[in-house]
């Protein structure tokens, strides 16, 4: 796999981008998250590397989502010392934000609604959709989210926000009206994967196509990516589909597979991510080189990784884990379900208000 680095001026928004393109050896299904190839893992297994290989791949799908640690006691309890619940640690995140302008991000499903079989059915309750709202009208604020940026504006019905589809290559800003509180006049657009549409779009037809058989999978054009669910696959096909999405991908070595919870993304070899997204946010709020801004970035998903790991390599920002279980994260809060997540937002807002009265 060879890693090269391109910049391209972004045709909507003018902003110059520099990302790396990831040219993964088309000969292998880099299916685990860290794009390391499961047929190079058991290259050395001789005979029994067929069957350690349906292993291989179970353990990876099972697997989705950040990687589950032990639940013993034990380890549940450093667990929660070292990622406390966001709620229980609210006074030490508001007094992180204090004299600083909180920028908002959010994921969508598993976040802001519940991850639900049929992803054309992850509806918002519309007490979250109130509680995002208010925090809009009082913080930047942004989803960013690997659907397609107007699936999930379709779910939300807010315009006040910016969204960042398809894993944050296609980005777009509040409309005019609600623009007052960033810095600028310009809405912003960014599509960094602009060039890969017409393969993207070849790629989905062909998988529609190669899947239909295998009853529960289901694909998902996100526009500058796809994705191919097996929430409702029986486990004993799983090994199957894996392999029918390998035949479509292996002749496209301009894309590449990783996985979310239970879902295959497939995504474009440039390297941009949430965590891309969330840069390129901060920058055209105006707060890239700021030293008083606090960036608050809450998922669920592994593809969530790349913006608390941003946040922590920058030192600044708070990342909050969405997860009832013990995970490997980046993050340094936990909330444990989308009810909670709206509760946080809530005391959020609540803050905020007691504190432009007190001033």
């Amino acid at each position: 796999m060879t890693n090269k680095k391109m910049v391209i001026p972004d045709a909507k928004s003018g902003i110059p981008m520099a990302f790396h393109i990831i040219m993964p050896d088309s000969a292998l299904f880099p299916l685990n998250g860290n794009l390391v190839p499961v047929k190079k893992q058991l290259k050395k297994l001789g005979p029994n590397a067929n069957g350690a290989r349906i292993n291989a791949l179970l353990d990876s799908m099972r697997a989705s989502s950040p990687t589950r640690r032990p639940s013993d006691a034990e380890d549940l309890c450093s667990w929660n010392l070292h990622h406390p619940s966001a709620l229980t640690k609210f006074e030490e995140i508001t007094a992180a934000a204090n004299g600083k302008q909180i920028v908002v991000f959010l994921d969508y499903d598993g976040t802001l609604s519940p991850i639900v079989e049929d992803p054309d059915r992850a509806f918002i309750t519309s007490e979250m959709r109130e509680a995002v709202r208010d925090v809009a009208k009082l913080f930047p604020s942004a989803i960013v989210s690997g659907r397609c940026r107007a699936k999930v504006y379709d779910f939300v019905k807010l315009s006040e926000l910016y969204y960042a589809g398809s894993h944050g290559m296609d980005i777009k800003g509040p409309s005019k009206r609600h623009i007052s509180q960033r810095k600028g006049n310009q809405t912003v657009l960014c599509q960094p994967a602009r060039a890969f549409l017409p393969i993207i779009d070849e790629v989905y037809r062909a998988l529609v196509e190669q899947v239909k058989h295998i009853f529960g999978a289901k694909v998902e054009n996100n526009r500058f990516c796809l994705s191919v669910h097996y929430r409702c696959v029986e486990e004993k096909k799983w090994v199957e589909l894996a392999d029918q999405v390998k035949l479509v991908i292996k002749d496209y070595p301009q894309l590449r597979v990783n996985h979310g919870r239970k879902v295959f993304e497939i995504r474009p070899t440039i390297k941009w991510d949430k965590g891309n997204a969330v840069e390129f946010l901060l920058e055209s709020l105006g707060y890239d080189e700021s030293s008083d801004v606090l960036p608050i970035y809450i998922g669920d998903d592994r593809t969530d990784e790349d913006a608390f790991r941003v946040l922590r390599e920058r030192g600044q920002g708070l990342g909050i884990l969405v997860s009832k279980a013990p995970k490997e994260t980046n993050a340094s809060y936990t909330l444990q379900e989308p009810t909670e997540v709206m509760h946080f937002l809530r005391r959020l807002v609540e803050w905020k208000k007691l504190s432009l009265l007190r001033h």
